[in-house]
């Protein structure tokens, strides 16, 4: 387990999965949130695939929060690997939420653009019918009926995630971007790209909001990604420019790049719910490209 100074008299967040790009979003701003004590854990200090685990580390730690980021993301592995997917996006949510209802601890779990079929010709509110066509859509779906039995959960649908951290779409651009002279990118799949450390940000303040304000706390599902739509061609092309590479974006249609798993074509969230609730203002997804990038130059 992760050594922490706690402060007694402070609340406590856990955030799951924390070795991923939202958990080390939220690990690289909680010193701006101070008057929180925070935990972070990834499988080898807390496993919740492992029921008896998990209740010996709630018995030892009080929780307040929870920030579930942990899950199952290879979207094409996932067509084969069920199995793996179930545990980790289905059944150690079912793991967590049981115990958060033990303790009262208020549960935030992240799910995906993916429950939905792609089909819509309008943003996906929270409301509009769930249809996943892909087994990692499905579980994540799965995953969110779990959290809601649970009066106390939050669950937050995000879409087209990067961040500083690890393996998206940004950093594969940008390895690209350098070898080569062009590329083929997708441009017949719409939606947001939202980059994770606004999504971290968002998470925090409204838990900061219900911590002072308990009655503020609006459980249920909600939908956060970055402001502005794009197709995966206008998105790559946007990276080049601002990292100034040469690198030629050629776009392709969806059938010309086969994959195992079916991607929505149209997957634009609204998020009118999230910004009237919790006031909350989301930047636009070329200006927190550009934070993102800039990051990454002073990270390397």
């Amino acid at each position: 387990m992760p050594i922490t100074t706690f402060n007694n008299n402070m609340n406590t967040i856990l955030v799951t999965g924390a070795n991923g790009q939202l958990g080390s979003e939220i690990k690289t701003i909680s010193n701006e949130f101070n008057f929180f004590n925070f935990i972070f854990t990834d499988i080898n200090e807390l496993d919740i695939t492992n029921v008896p685990n998990l209740k010996k580390f709630f018995n030892n730690n009080k929780v307040n929060y929870i920030i579930n980021c942990a899950a199952y993301t290879a979207v094409d592995k996932a067509e084969t690997e069920i199995k793996k997917a179930e545990l980790l996006n289905v059944a150690a949510v079912s793991n967590l939420v049981k115990l958060a209802a033990n303790y009262k601890i208020k549960f935030f779990h992240i799910s995906t653009d993916y429950v939905f079929d792609g089909e819509s010709n309008e943003p996906y509110i929270e409301s509009s019918t769930v249809n996943p066509k892909s087994v990692y859509g499905l579980t994540k779906y799965k995953g969110e009926i779990e959290a809601l039995r649970y009066t106390q959960s939050t669950v937050i649908r995000t879409s087209w995630l990067y961040s500083t951290f690890g393996n998206n779409f940004v950093n594969t651009m940008l390895k690209l971007g350098k070898i080569r002279e062009e590329i083929k990118v997708v441009n017949d799949q719409q939606g947001n790209p939202t980059y994770a450390r606004d999504l971290a940000y968002t998470i925090l303040k409204i838990i900061s909001t219900i911590n002072e304000k308990p009655n503020a706390y609006k459980p249920g599902i909600f939908n956060y990604a970055n402001e502005g739509a794009c197709t995966w061609f206008e998105f790559a092309k946007e990276i080049m420019e601002i990292a100034k590479l040469n690198c030629n974006v050629i776009p392709i249609k969806s059938i010309e790049y086969p994959t195992p798993a079916k991607r929505p074509k149209f997957s634009v969230l609204n998020k009118t719910k999230i910004k009237e609730s919790y006031q909350i203002e989301i930047p636009n997804w070329i200006d927190s490209l550009k934070n993102c990038l800039k990051n990454l130059n002073k990270n390397e």
